[in-house]
This record gives C-alpha cells, sequence and structure tokens, in this order.
C-alpha cells in the first residue's frame, strides 16, 4: 500500500456505509467511496476523527485477503 497524505481533505457527513454492521451495538467500520478513485475509512463511533484514505485496490486486496482466511487471527 501506498502512503498518501490527504491532510486537507473534507469527507463531510454523507455517503458513508457500514458494509460490515453486525450485532456490535453500532461499533462499525464505515467506508466511503471518494470520487479521485479513492476510499475512506473510519470508525463509526468518532465519525469526527481520523480517517485512513486507501485506493480501491488496496481495499479490494483487503476484502480478498480477509475472505480467503488471511484476517482469522484477529478473531482468537
Amino acid at each position: 500500500m501506498s502512503h498518501v497524505s490527504h491532510a486537507d481533505l473534507t469527507l463531510g457527513a454523507s455517503a458513508w456505509t457500514k458494509p460490515w454492521s453486525g450485532s456490535n451495538g453500532g461499533n462499525c467500520v464505515e467506508v466511503k467511496q471518494l470520487g479521485n478513485g479513492y476510499v475512506a475509512v473510519r470508525q463509526s463511533q468518532d465519525p469526527d476523527g481520523p480517517a485512513l484514505i486507501f485506493t480501491a485496490q488496496d481495499i479490494a486486496e483487503v476484502v480478498r485477503g480477509a475472505k480467503a482466511g488471511e484476517a482469522d487471527f484477529l478473531l482468537s
């Protein structure tokens, strides 16, 4: 993954989705597609806090890896 600085980017409150929400009391990961080919990821409990910005390709690799079991160590 590359390191890109977007410190001056305003993400706003609209268009955030919770693709992985569950029975965790609303404590979820939220994502937002940005118009420049990037995806923002933030913690739903801290919507005014920092967001991580990834390329769409990087997010796709994370999702593929999670589906393949590469993140199963996080469950123990």
